[in-house]
Order: structure tokens, then sequence, then C-alpha cells
């Protein structure tokens, strides 16, 4: 699915085994692109990567004779792995994400008790974008914001009358991301949000994720206004003490995504695999009772 305005071109691309939304974001004067947010196909009971939605991606740049400049991520995602690397090698761009990946790398590097040599400066991405910071995508200009809560690292991407807000908020009758990760805070997510929701109504916002109620189809693009009307739990008139008492109690009653342990440990990585051993074979960990409820 596409959509054309302020010169940006946007093509989705929707995967139905983890909810996400890819995007290649196109500047058509000059047929320079980004791709936000690619997903590697990972099966989990057989341990297999595929390249699947990925490919859907490279087909289009393909055939629309594109040039990518960026692979940006809003951040390291907990339901699905980062086709970054795998995109980069075949079609280039330098692979970005907001500056404060290097905390969420901090606690997982120990959580995963990580080779040595990983170190957690961020040096596994081509580029760290500071709050405020603009760039190019061909001739338009974008901004990357923070909007910490959901992860500390959390960041939105924003061109024109378009912003790709990650998980920072989804679909009206969805709601807000969770905030009870590590590193997580739900007064900072509500402050992102509110940030988000200080734009022009008209704004377009396009979420990484949908998780549609029953009877709905996928859907991943709305407006500051109408989330300010409907979202369930951050409409106009929701205090921030109230929205914490909601996504509080909502996080307390959540399963840990299915995809959490294996998914981290790649996005830390900027999509890089984890080092084959000496046997040729790589691994993922699987910490033991770290995670969730007792």
């Amino acid at each position: 699915m596409s959509h054309a305005s302020s010169g940006l071109s946007i093509q989705a691309f929707h995967d139905p085994q983890t909810g996400t939304v890819s995007y290649v974001l196109t500047d058509p004067a000059t047929r320079q692109a980004a791709i936000v947010d690619p997903v590697l196909d990972f099966d989990l009971k057989s341990g297999r990567t595929a390249t699947t939605q990925a490919d859907r991606l490279l087909a289009h740049v393909a055939q629309a004779g594109l040039t990518v400049q960026w692979i940006l991520e809003t951040h390291a995602h907990a339901d699905h792995l980062s086709a970054a690397r795998h995109l980069q090698a075949r079609v280039g761009g330098r692979i970005a994400i907001g500056e404060h990946i290097r905390e969420v790398q901090a606690v997982f590097r120990k959580l995963y008790n990580l080779e040595r040599d990983f170190l957690p400066d961020g040096r596994q991405f081509d580029h760290l974008f500071r709050d405020g910071e603009t760039f190019r995508i061909g001739s338009l200009e974008a901004e990357a914001i923070s909007v910490p809560g959901h992860t500390p690292a959390c960041v939105a991407y924003r061109i024109g009358d378009a912003v790709f807000v990650g998980d920072t908020l989804f679909m009206p009758d969805v709601g807000t991301a969770r905030a009870d990760f590590p590193g997580g805070d739900a007064a900072t997510l509500y402050r992102s949000i509110q940030r988000l929701l200080a734009l022009p109504p008209a704004t377009r916002l396009f979420v990484c994720h949908d998780y549609p109620p029953e009877g709905r189809a996928p859907a991943w693009e709305t407006t500051v206004a109408e989330q300010r009307r409907a979202n369930l739990h951050v409409h106009d008139g929701v205090s921030e003490a109230a929205f914490v008492a909601l996504r509080q109690g909502r996080d307390a009653r959540l399963e840990v995504p299915t995809l959490i342990l294996p998914s981290i440990q790649v996005n830390i990585r900027a999509g890089h695999l984890p080092p084959a051993e000496d046997n040729g074979v790589r691994y993922l960990k699987i910490p033991l009772d770290t995670l969730g409820r007792q």
C-alpha cells in the first residue's frame, strides 16, 4: 500500500506473523530511499531464519529503481528480529537508531552475558541520532524525535506531514505500547506521546505494529487529530497520573512477548546475528528465570 504527500512516497509492508509494518520511504525527485523497521523472519520452534519479508522490500527497491540511503530503526524491537544487516548487504544504506540505544545495550549485555568484545557503545550501528537531529532522504529533510518510554532508545522520524512513531502509539482503538521493559517508564511515555500530539492535527502518524480488535483489518495510518479524539489510553483530557495508572495496571497483566529473548540480542547488534561458535553454528541465548512474573 502506497501513500504520497509533501514530496514523500510511502510504501507499507505488513507482516502478518508479527504484526509489524515496515516502510520504504522515497523521494520521487531523486529516487533516494529509506527503509524503516525491516523484519527478518524467525521460526521459534525450529530456530530457522528466512528473508521472505525482507525480500518484499528488496523487490520494491529494485522494481522502483531506488537507491537506499538509510535503514532506520525506531527502537530495539522485542517482537521481531531486524533484517537491517541482510538488507544492507544487498542494497547498502546506513543503519541508524536513537543514541540511547547504548543504555539498552548495557542492560541486555548483562542479561545475556554477551561476548567480551560486544561493547554497549552503539558502534554496531552506522549512525546514532540525537533528539532533533535533521538528515536528508534525497532532497527531503527528515527529523529524528526522541520519544522514550516504551524503551529509552525509541525515536520517531518526521518527514513533512508524516511521522513514523514506532511503538510509541498504536492505532486509536488499540492505544499505546507497554512501558514495563527494562528502561521503560509510563510517565516518560506519556510525555513523549504529548510531544507527538502537539504536532499539527492533520499530521499523519504511521505505526510500527497493529494488533487489531476482532473484526478490523490491520491498519497503520492515523492522524494526530484522530489520536487526540479517540485513542483508548491517551485521548485529550487524560492526565499523566491517569495514564500512568492505566498503563501500569495493563502492563502488570501482559505476558512477555513471544520473541523478546531471541529478538533483542539480534536487534541491539543492528541486525547482526550472534558470532558463530567454534563449530560454525550461531546460537541465541535464552536466560532462565529472569523475565516476567514469578
